[in-house]
């Protein structure tokens, strides 16, 4: 029996120590460091990235820890998906037209002009192989991005002057990110790229004439009205405003699959809370801006026209880009097409229990 019993032991051992890295890994808690593109606690996408890192801190018992650096801590707000393929952090929190000019395709998982809103969106990326399209497009640089967080639709941004006309885009040097700078070029503006937290400094200083960034309650505390009053709508540029949180793969794989799945959830936790959210405090936030004067109007017919034929442009070129590219686009075409009937339906039965 001795023998016998020498050999289980030593069996055991030998199973311990030939078990995968995976499971020795997990052995104490996991401390993951988030770095963001946005000022901490930044009312919409900067409430979400911290709001996200507890969930999973929580969600977990502690076994996955998730502390939050914002733009700038590490890295820029820029170089947050470069930070995370490269390992320098196991996680982000930002939006993926930041990357579209290295990954053509990107911006599609964030927004697109004249697109789908916020549930029509998540429809293509859970049901209509938006997510597949995502996890192949950024599984060469060893990352995956996931939906966390939702502004919701934004508006079409704030100008110093107004706009009466097609004739008064041309030349204005506008904020704006995505495939929206695109359009703007084509309609004859200057799109600038600048991080959230620089916006207000460049608009006080004359660098821009104007600013999109979101909707009324991520706008408000930015105080962007002071300088440039006359508030656009609607967002044509950015009808969604979803959220990416960036995940390193080599990091998520050495987790347990209990530790995935609460990565995964507590992603989809925060998309749907943060979109709610969004909703609630819009309404406030537009009294708000109203009440200090601010004057919203709608763009006229002309400039709605000429940014409409100027995305497909847009599109058509992106398609264009890569052979990825082009099967994002037409995924993404495909989706807002199959979705269309219904949405109209459903607007006008939420516009008809209204009474508008």
């Amino acid at each position: 029996m001795l023998p016998s019993r020498r050999r289980l032991i030593a069996g055991s051992a030998a199973a311990a120590l030939a078990a995968p890295a995976v499971a020795r890994a997990q052995a104490g808690p996991v401390t993951w460091r988030m770095v963001t593109s946005w000022a901490k606690n930044l009312p919409g996408p900067g409430v979400s990235a911290e709001r996200l890192a507890q969930r999973i801190t929580a969600m977990s018992g502690g076994r996955l820890r998730v502390d939050v650096f914002a733009a700038g801590h590490i890295v820029p707000a820029f170089g947050v998906f470069d930070a995370v393929s490269s390992g320098a952090a196991e996680m982000g929190h930002t939006a993926s037209f930041f990357w579209d000019g290295q990954l053509p395709g990107a911006a599609f998982f964030t927004t697109a002009p004249f697109g789908m809103g916020p549930l029509a969106h998540q429809t293509w990326i859970e049901h209509r192989g938006g997510q597949q399209l995502w996890d192949e497009l950024y599984r060469p640089r060893g990352v995956r991005g996931l939906l966390a967080g939702n502004t919701g639709p934004s508006m079409g941004g704030w100008f110093r002057k107004p706009v009466e006309s097609l004739k008064d885009l041309s030349g204005l040097r506008i904020r704006v990110q995505g495939l929206g700078g695109e359009v703007y070029a084509a309609l004859g503006a200057t799109p600038q790229s600048i991080p959230p937290a620089d916006i207000y400094p460049a608009l006080e200083r004359g660098t821009i004439d104007a600013v999109e960034i979101l909707a009324p309650v991520n706008d408000l505390p930015l105080g962007l009205h002071r300088i440039a009053p006359h508030y656009y709508m609607p967002g044509f540029n950015k009808p969604n405003g979803a959220g990416e949180a960036l995940v390193s793969l080599a990091a998520f794989e050495k987790l347990t699959p209990d530790l995935q799945r609460v990565v995964e959830n507590a992603c989809q936790a925060e998309h749907s809370a943060a979109l709610a959210e969004a909703e609630h405090q819009n309404g406030a936030a537009l009294v708000d801006l109203l009440r200090a004067g601010v004057k919203v109007s709608a763009f006229p017919a002309d400039v709605m026209k000429a940014a409409r034929d100027k995305t497909q442009d847009v599109l058509d070129r992106k398609a264009k880009a890569s052979p990825m590219a082009a099967r994002i686009v037409a995924s993404w075409r495909e989706a807002l097409s199959q979705g269309s009937q219904w949405s109209r339906v459903s607007a006008y039965m939420e516009a008809s229990l209204r009474g508008a």
